[in-house]
C-alpha cells in the first residue's frame, strides 16, 4: 500500500482518526480482530488470513469511498463480511469429525482420511484474539473462537449471521482464564501423556470424553477407547514430548513422537484440549504438521534430551 494521494481519500482518512499518511497503519491495525471474525465464518486459519488480506486491499482502495458517518472498524467489518460470503459460496462448509459421523468403536477403529477442505482447522490465539484490557471482553472473545463455537452453526449464511451478532456484543457466558486447579490439571495430563500412563489419563477424562485426529474422520468416544487406541493404533506416541502451545481460546499442546532414528522428536500433532468441571473433555490432534507447526511458529525437531 501506498499514501493515498486524493483529496477524497485524505479526507476520509482524517474522519477515520488521522491522515492520509497514517491510514497503512490504522487499517494494519485491525488485522487481528479481522482475522478472528473472518476465522469464525470460514472455520479455515487460512482462509481467514488471505480473507483479511483481500480486506485490506479494497478498504486501501476504496478510502475514498469512505464517507465517515461509521466507524472505520464498522466499515472494514462490513467489507470482511462480504469478502467471506463470496468464499463460503465458492466452498464448502467446514467441520469437525464429530460433526459428520458417530463414534467408532475402538474393534472398529479405522485411518481413514478426508481431503483439507472438509475440517475445521486450528488457530493461534495470537493471530485471532487482540489484546484487551477488560478480562470479560477477553474471556468472551476466548469463547467466540473455541472449536465448539467455530463449528456450531449448521449453514454459511447462518454462520455469517451468527458471526455478525458476535461481533455486535453477544451477552453470552464469559469463561474465566485457567485457574489453578485447571492448570494444574494440564499439568498432570502431560505427565500422564508423556509417560504414557493410561491409568493417570484415564483419572483425568471424563467418561465420556472423546479424541479426534483430522484428517481422519475417525473419532472416539469414553475413556476405555480412547486409551485402548492409544496402546493399539498409536502405540507408537508413547514416549512423546508435549509443548504448550494457545489454539481457539484454549490449552493446547504440540506433540512431538520420538524420531524412528533415535535423535530426538519429530511433529506429530497440534492438540487442542476441552476441559469442563474438572475434567478433560475433548483431545482433538490435527495430523497435518506441515501446515499447523509453522502456523503455530514451532520448531520442526526436538533434542534428545527435549
Amino acid at each position: 500500500m501506498s499514501d493515498l494521494t486524493t483529496k477524497t481519500g485524505a479526507e476520509a482518512a482524517a474522519g477515520a482518526g488521522g491522515d492520509a499518511s497514517g491510514i497503512d497503519s490504522r487499517l494494519e491495525g485491525h488485522r487481528v480482530e479481522l482475522t478472528g471474525f473472518c476465522y469464525r465464518m470460514l472455520g479455515s486459519a487460512f482462509e481467514a488470513e488471505d480473507a483479511v488480506q483481500d480486506t485490506l486491499v479494497r478498504a486501501w482502495r476504496n478510502i475514498d469511498k469512505f464517507e465517515g458517518r461509521s466507524s472505520l472498524r464498522s466499515w472494514l467489518y462490513r467489507i470482511a463480511t462480504n469478502v467471506c460470503l463470496d468464499m463460503l459460496n465458492a466452498g464448502n462448509k467446514r467441520a469437525r469429525p464429530v460433526d459428520l459421523t458417530g463414534p467408532t468403536p475402538l474393534a472398529r477403529a479405522a485411518l481413514s482420511p478426508r481431503p483439507e477442505n472438509v475440517w475445521l482447522e486450528p488457530m493461534p490465539d495470537g493471530r485471532i484474539l487482540p489484546s484487551v484490557q477488560d478480562p470479560a471482553e477477553a474471556a468472551v472473545a476466548r469463547e467466540s473462537v473455541r472449536l465448539a463455537f467455530v463449528a456450531a452453526v449448521n449453514s454459511a449464511l447462518q454462520r455469517a449471521r451468527a458471526t455478525l451478532t458476535e461481533t455486535e456484543g453477544r451477552a453470552g457466558d464469559a469463561a474465566d482464564p485457567l485457574d489453578e486447579g485447571q492448570q494444574k490439571l494440564l499439568e498432570r495430563y502431560v505427565k500422564a501423556f508423556e509417560g504414557y500412563d493410561m491409568a493417570a489419563l484415564t483419572a483425568l477424562l471424563h467418561e465420556d470424553a472423546v479424541m479426534t485426529m483430522p484428517p481422519f474422520d475417525l473419532w472416539l468416544r469414553g475413556t476405555g477407547d480412547i486409551t485402548g487406541f492409544m496402546t493399539s493404533i498409536g502405540a507408537a506416541c508413547a514416549g512423546s514430548r508435549l509443548v504448550p502451545v494457545a489454539a481457539n481460546g484454549s490449552p493446547g499442546f504440540a506433540h512431538y513422537k520420538p524420531a524412528e532414528d533415535g535423535g530426538g522428536f519429530v511433529p506429530w500433532a497440534v492438540q487442542v484440549i476441552d476441559i469442563q468441571d474438572g475434567a478433560i473433555t475433548g483431545m482433538h490432534c490435527f495430523l497435518d504438521v506441515p501446515r499447523w507447526f509453522p502456523l503455530f511458529g514451532l520448531p520442526d525437531r526436538l533434542p534428545a534430551d527435549a
